[in-house]
């Protein structure tokens, strides 16, 4: 008798006997269980899905979604669960290092300590007194007739490319040298005494401490000398009274070390001063006083970008003035008329207690003052030095 399911006419020949020997001989080993469906690739449209017209019978599955009952009641398969897992360890990894590198920012190598400032400041004595008479006359009848006025007598040489900085890092380097010679060598509020601020700003960080102290409690023992750092006049002695300072010098520079470069500069200023209690108006009342400054400026990479230096050394000599005074804190010019009280310098006690002056006994003569060479031509020793060279002393 057939059974329902049966072809009428029996099992056609070679035909295996149902579904039963079907099972038994591919799929034996095969269970269809509720994680494999689950797992499989393609999900069965349901038999509402499958009226719609043009519709497929079955669907490919999401790696979000396992479908079947499991999708139905918004649990997600195996797949989900091992995306979702791998979405939040990632989501972990970065929380983690956005949180560490807060908590831990980086913070850059600190450079090489910067060197001490070592400065020598020499006053200059006057043999015969000092003349005075209106700025304009005075500077006609000096050597400072053919120099430049302020700032543009601070030139730049012709700048070549060195084995390891490029033209452009020279020019840098070059034009923060200029800048510290006219901050600290021409603003009237650093001259005056009043201002330290547009120096220190130019200044290696690794310095400043120094430069500070140096402004505070100036002293000549070769370190903290503030007229070592910059030009100012002792504010109860002289005043400037023309703000046209008379200027001439030369820079150069040099690539000390794959990673340094270094600027010289040899430049001569001539201030018109007038007594610090006189009257600003007075005809006659203004004399001269002459300041040579020789300055030797480290740079680095980090100091070209930040635009600051190092001062390295500093080599001034000034006058007309007394020897018996200490020009550390501030110069205190000879004015018009007056003549030297001391021929030389202090004398040095060395069974004296307490740290002595280093710079005691160091004292010049100023040179008798001079006209200036009818054919204006500059004098030899401060003509222009060839590109990249300093000009002795």
């Amino acid at each position: 008798m057939a059974v329902p399911g049966d072809p009428p006419n029996g099992t056609p020949d070679g035909i295996g006997g149902g579904d039963d020997d079907f099972r038994a001989d591919e799929y034996r080993s095969v269970v269809f269980d509720e994680d494999f469906v689950r797992a499989a690739r393609l999900q069965e449209y349901s038999a509402e899905e499958r009226m719609g017209e043009h519709a497929r019978a079955v669907r490919s599955r999401s790696l979000w979604s396992a479908g079947g009952p499991g999708h139905r009641t918004g649990n997600p398969g195996r797949g989900a669960r091992q995306g979702m897992l791998l979405v939040l360890l990632i989501a972990t990894a970065f929380a983690a290092a956005v949180y560490m590198g807060l908590r831990n920012p980086y913070v850059p190598t600190p450079q090489g300590d910067a060197q001490p400032l070592g400065s020598v400041v020499v006053p200059l004595a006057p043999t015969v007194p000092v003349p005075g008479g209106r700025p304009a006359d005075l500077y006609a009848n000096s050597p400072a007739a053919q120099y430049a006025v302020g700032a543009a007598g601070i030139s730049l040489p012709a700048v070549r490319r060195t084995p390891h900085f490029s033209e452009s890092q020279i020019v840098a380097a070059l034009s923060i040298a200029k800048d510290y010679l006219v901050q600290s060598s021409l603003d009237p509020d650093v001259l005056a005494g009043t201002a330290s601020r547009p120096v220190r700003v130019l200044l290696d960080p690794g310095q400043q401490s120094q430069f500070d102290q140096s402004m505070t409690s100036p002293s000549g023992d070769g370190r903290h000398a503030a007229t070592g750092w910059l030009v100012r006049f002792a504010p109860d002695t002289a005043a400037i009274v023309d703000a046209h300072v008379r200027v001439n010098g030369t820079l150069g520079f040099e690539e000390v070390t794959p990673d340094a470069l270094e600027v010289t500069t040899d430049h001569t200023f001539v201030y018109a001063v007038r007594p610090a209690t006189g009257s600003p108006a007075a005809a006659d009342g203004a004399s001269l006083f002459t300041v040579r400054r020789e300055l030797r400026l480290r740079f680095d990479r980090a100091d070209l970008v930040a635009r600051r230096t190092e001062l390295l050394s500093a080599y001034v000599m000034a006058g007309p003035e007394d020897c018996a005074t200490d020009p550390a804190a501030g110069f205190r010019p000879l004015l018009a008329g007056a003549a030297p009280t001391t021929v030389g310098p202090p004398a040095s006690d060395p069974y004296a207690s307490g740290q002595p002056r280093r710079t005691a006994g160091l004292c010049g003569v100023l040179a008798a003052p001079t006209p200036p060479d009818a054919s204006g031509a500059t004098p030899p020793d401060r003509q222009n030095p060839p590109d990249g060279a300093a000009t002795a002393p």
